[in-house]
């Protein structure tokens, strides 16, 4: 890294969202699923969550959400040099849908999909603030998951949990040093890799006429659980010692919108008491990494974040999760 490169911060200028028309309450799902009233915010802490129109695909949330960020930031497309998106429902198996979101957009910038299930965003924010400070280039970093369709119909834990929805944040250039990312801790286990997933449909298991296996499937919830609360918390433990902070000194919490236990448990583990808690997840369930860009913008609509340093933690399929420190 040269000497420009070290002392160039990265600001988040921009934040979009969008969130499909229909809202589906939790009493639609109870009434289907023969369950009695209050019984998914209970368990979840999730009152509604948004279902995409059947005519609607990845790039369709996601061009919206981008678009409200790069206006927000005014930012020129011709100064974006690369979007990267997190997704887990891609338009294709192929072709990647970045290109197709970037061409929509206006973008001439390279563009990938980065498949890293609800742990994608904070991959996606890492890769996107790196490049932004070797090159000076803005960076759009998009979110977006229809999750409604890969839910079993009879599944009361995918139905209770997952909705469909994009968030996005354009990554800038900034003179102060200080600004973007102060720690990144990222981490994996393949060995939970088949705790949640959708089995049919890649290498391993072709599509095949009449298939089943469509949709996802979560094996062992209370593993999921478990495993999440842990990884989130020694992961933010970790980038808050590689930061030189504890929890005290944190002004903004920002964790995947999971499911309101993990999120308790995670929080009090890590005595974020004084800290403000960003998150949709009552109004807007789980849209896998569109969560956290979601929560972004939604409180961004609200008035300026705090200025103090922001904890941001992320646990999902794979297994991969990971937390990180960054300086607004």
């Amino acid at each position: 890294m040269s000497l420009g490169d070290a002392a160039r911060g990265v600001v988040m200028a921009g934040f979009g969202h969008y969130l499909p028309e229909r809202r589906v309450d939790n009493a639609e799902i109870e009434a289907d699923l023969n369950l009695p009233p209050g019984w998914i915010a209970a368990r979840t802490g999730i009152h509604s969550r948004h279902y995409a129109a059947p005519e609607q695909a990845v790039s369709d949330l996601a061009v919206p959400a981008g678009r409200m960020a790069l206006e927000q930031a005014g930012v020129a497309a011709g100064s974006i040099g690369l979007l990267l998106l997190a997704t887990s429902t891609p338009d294709h198996l192929l072709p990647p849908t970045a290109p197709l979101v970037a061409h929509r957009l206006g973008l001439g910038a390279g563009a990938m999909d980065l498949a890293g299930a609800c742990a994608g965003f904070l991959q996606a924010l890492v890769l996107g603030a790196g490049h932004v400070r070797a090159t000076g280039q803005a960076v759009l970093v998009i979110a977006a998951n229809i999750l409604s369709r890969r839910i079993a119909p009879d599944d009361i834990a995918t139905r209770a949990l997952f909705a469909d929805a994009a968030g996005a944040v354009v990554l800038a250039a900034s003179p102060d040093p200080a600004k973007g990312l102060r720690a990144s801790v990222l981490r994996s286990d393949g060995a939970g890799y088949d705790l949640i997933r959708i089995a049919k449909g890649g290498s391993r298991q072709p599509f095949r006429p009449g298939d089943a296996g469509l949709a996802m499937d979560m094996a062992d919830g209370r593993a999921v659980f478990t495993r999440a609360v842990e990884g989130m918390t020694t992961s933010s433990q970790a980038a808050l010692r590689e930061a030189g902070l504890t929890a005290a000194g944190i002004s903004t919490w920002l964790a995947h919108q999971a499911n309101g236990r993990i999120l308790a448990q995670v929080g009090a583990r890590l005595g974020l008491d004084r800290a403000e808690c960003l998150g949709t997840l009552a109004r807007h369930g789980n849209s896998s990494a569109a969560t956290m860009p979601l929560a972004l913008s939604c409180r961004a609509a609200e008035g300026p974040l705090p200025t103090g340093p922001m904890l941001m933690t992320a646990f999902g399929a794979g297994l991969l999760w990971g937390s990180v420190v960054w300086q607004p």
